[in-house]
């Protein structure tokens, strides 16, 4: 692909997020930043600025981008926030959050996904994000609580484990629903009180599973 493919390529890119409804200037910018590229591999690598899901390793998917836009952007991360994202996946989702937050911890349980994702990481030089193998289902209790969590596999409820690592304030956003049905993306904020729940929008994502996998 030319140079000028390539960045035409990527103003479609930018266009589409827009169109689907990611404003915030703060998101788009780092977007416009991390290039999606070098998180696309084999057959798919000329599909990577399309605005669709692909799939990566050991049976996942590298969310469509305008879905990660529209998630950053219901997550409203400042620059001091602490960020957990259970569901590493690919390492796009963690290098978008690492342009906007102090610090972006990320877990899976697939620990191939996660040395791959931690090499892109390192030869991107984006140094504030640390990635671990683990069960997300349970968050990282060693490093709460978070002024943010991002969840990008679908459990049917809300998990207690991660509601309770969300400081007061907190915003978590997470789709919710089984996994052979619509789910939706439900943005929850920690009160003082509780938690307030708000649906945003019917999504799709791979199962978030309990455990860490053996394919690996």
């Amino acid at each position: 692909m030319s140079q000028d493919d390539l960045a035409e390529q990527k103003m479609r890119f930018m266009f589409a997020l827009r169109s689907k409804g990611v404003t915030d200037a703060r998101v788009l910018t780092a977007m416009e930043s991390i290039d999606r590229g070098p998180f696309v591999k084999g057959i798919f690598t000329d599909r990577a600025y399309e605005d669709m899901p692909l799939p990566i390793a050991c049976g996942q998917t590298i969310s469509q981008p305008s879905v990660v836009g529209l998630m950053t952007q219901a997550l409203d991360v400042s620059p001091r926030d602490k960020v957990l994202e259970v569901g590493t996946g690919s390492g796009y989702q963690a290098a978008i959050l690492s342009q906007l937050a102090r610090r972006v911890y990320t877990v899976d349980r697939h620990r191939r996904l996660v040395a791959e994702a931690k090499s892109i990481f390192e030869a991107m030089d984006l140094g504030n994000i640390t990635a671990f193998t683990a069960d997300g289902s349970f968050g990282l209790p060693d490093q709460a609580p978070f002024d943010r969590i991002i969840v990008t596999a679908a459990a049917e409820d809300t998990p207690g484990p991660l509601l309770g690592q969300l400081k007061v304030g907190g915003i978590m956003v997470l789709p919710v629903g089984q996994s052979d049905t619509v789910q939706s993306m439900i943005k929850v904020t920690r009160s003082e009180t509780g938690f307030d729940y708000q649906e945003l929008r019917p999504v799709r994502f791979v199962p978030l599973l309990e455990g860490v996998a053996r394919d690996n």
